[in-house]
C-alpha cells in the first residue's frame, strides 16, 4: 500500500516548500516503477491556497475534514509561509496538526512550517532547524528547543525539520534514502540535477549577523570606523580611546549597548569583509587576510569556518561573481 505524504499548505505559502519536497518523492514513484507515495496537499480552510508568489494550489483535502482524517498519514509536514512566524492558526488546525502528528510514522516542516509546529505543542524539548532569518524568533516562541541554526536538515525521533525553502527538497531526498536506500534516493538526484549530501549548512547562504552601528551614537561612529578600516588592529585601548573613555568602561558599555564584546564584534565586521572579497576579488588567501586583518590565511579560515560553517575555499567557488577569476584558496 502506498504511503500517504500531506504537506500542510499555510496560506501565503511559499510555492516551492510545497512542490520541491513532493517533486522529489514523485520522482521516487517514478525511479521505483510504483506508487511509493501518495501524495496530498492539506490545507487549512476551504478554497483555493493563494502562495506568496500569487499562484493558487487546488488543495487535496482541508485540515480537520473527514478527507484528511480518515486515512493515517505517513509523514506529515508544514511548508512555511513568508508571515509564519505572526499567523494565528485555527484551533482545528492546531488539534488536526497533533492528532495527526501522533498518528503519523514521521512528522516536521519546511522552512517556517516549524512555527506551526510550535503553536501546536510539538517542538517542546526538540531538536530541530529553519531558515536562518528566524532561528532567534523560533527560540523566542518556543524556548524549550533546541535550534541546529547550520543544518540544513535535522532528525529527532519522529520529527523531521528543514531549513530554507530549497532545504525542502534536500529533505524530502533524505526521507526517500530512509525508505528505498542509498541507489535510488542517488537517482533522484541525478534527475532533478541537485546535489545528493548538499556541501555545508544553511550559513554559507545567511547574512544574519553582518554588523551594523548599534547602541549610542560615539559607539555607533567607532563601529562604522572600524568596517570601513577592518585591517586595523583595533584593540579595545584603542577604540576606547576614539570615545574618550576607559577600556574597561568601553568594553562594559559595549557589550552592554550593542550585546556582544568589542572583540567578538571587530571579528564578524572582518569575517563579513572577507565574504565580499571573496565574492567581488581575486586576492590568494593570503591577501584576504591582510586586507581584512585577520594574522593569516588559517586564521581567516578558522573564523571563516566558525561564523559561514563554510572554508574560504568552498565559499569563493560557490558565490564568486562570474568576473572574478578566482584565485586558489585554502
Amino acid at each position: 500500500m502506498a504511503r500517504i505524504v500531506a504537506i500542510l499548505a499555510l496560506p501565503g505559502v511559499q510555492l516551492l516548500d510545497v512542490s520541491g519536497p513532493l517533486d522529489v518523492f514523485a520522482q521516487a514513484n517514478a525511479e521505483a516503477g510504483r506508487l511509493v507515495y501518495d501524495l496530498r496537499v492539506i490545507a487549512t480552510r476551504a478554497g483555493p491556497v493563494r502562495s506568496s508568489s500569487g499562484v493558487r494550489l487546488l488543495p487535496d483535502a482541508v485540515a480537520g475534514s473527514a478527507e484528511s482524517t480518515g486515512e493515517r498519514i505517513d509523514t506529515l509536514l508544514v511548508a512555511g509561509a513568508p508571515d509564519a512566524a505572526t499567523a494565528q492558526l485555527p484551533p482545528r488546525v492546531r488539534e488536526w496538526l497533533r492528532t495527526s502528528a501522533a498518528r503519523s510514522r514521521r512528522f516536521g516542516s519546511v522552512c517556517t512550517g516549524a512555527f506551526a509546529l510550535a503553536a501546536s505543542g510539538l517542538l517542546n524539548e526538540r531538536r530541530l532547524t529553519t531558515h536562518w532569518a528566524v532561528v532567534d524568533a523560533l527560540a523566542q516562541a518556543c524556548p524549550g528547543v533546541t535550534i541546529e541554526a547550520d543544518s540544513l536538515y535535522v532528525r529527532d525521533g519522529k520529527l523531521r525539520t528543514a531549513a530554507g525553502v530549497t532545504a525542502g527538497l534536500d529533505l524530502a531526498l533524505s526521507l526517500v534514502e530512509e525508505d528505498l536506500g542509498r541507489e535510488l534516493a542517488m537517482r533522484v538526484a541525478s534527475q532533478l540535477v541537485m546535489f545528493f549530501k548538499r556541501p555545508g549548512g544553511q550559513l554559507q547562504f545567511s547574512r544574519k549577523g553582518e554588523p551594523g552601528p548599534a547602541g549610542r551614537s560615539a559607539l555607533q561612529e567607532v563601529q562604522r570606523w572600524v568596517a570601513a578600516n577592518p585591517a586595523q588592529r583595533h584593540r579595545v585601548s584603542e577604540l576606547a580611546a576614539r570615545v574618550g573613555l576607559s577600556p574597561r568602561h568601553f568594553a562594559r558599555l559595549f557589550h552592554s549597548e550593542v550585546g556582544v564584546t568589542p572583540a567578538a564584534w571587530v571579528e564578524t565586521v572582518r569575517v563579513a569583509a572577507a565574504r565580499n572579497l571573496l565574492e567581488t576579488a581575486s586576492e590568494a588567501p593570503k591577501r584576504v587576510a591582510s586586507r581584512c586583518g585577520f594574522a593569516n590565511a588559517d586564521t581567516l579560515r578558522r573564523a571563516f569556518i566558525k561564523h559561514v560553517g563554510v572554508t574560504p575555499a568552498e565559499y569563493r567557488r560557490r558565490f564568486a561573481r562570474e568576473n572574478a577569476n578566482a584565485a586558489p584558496a585554502r
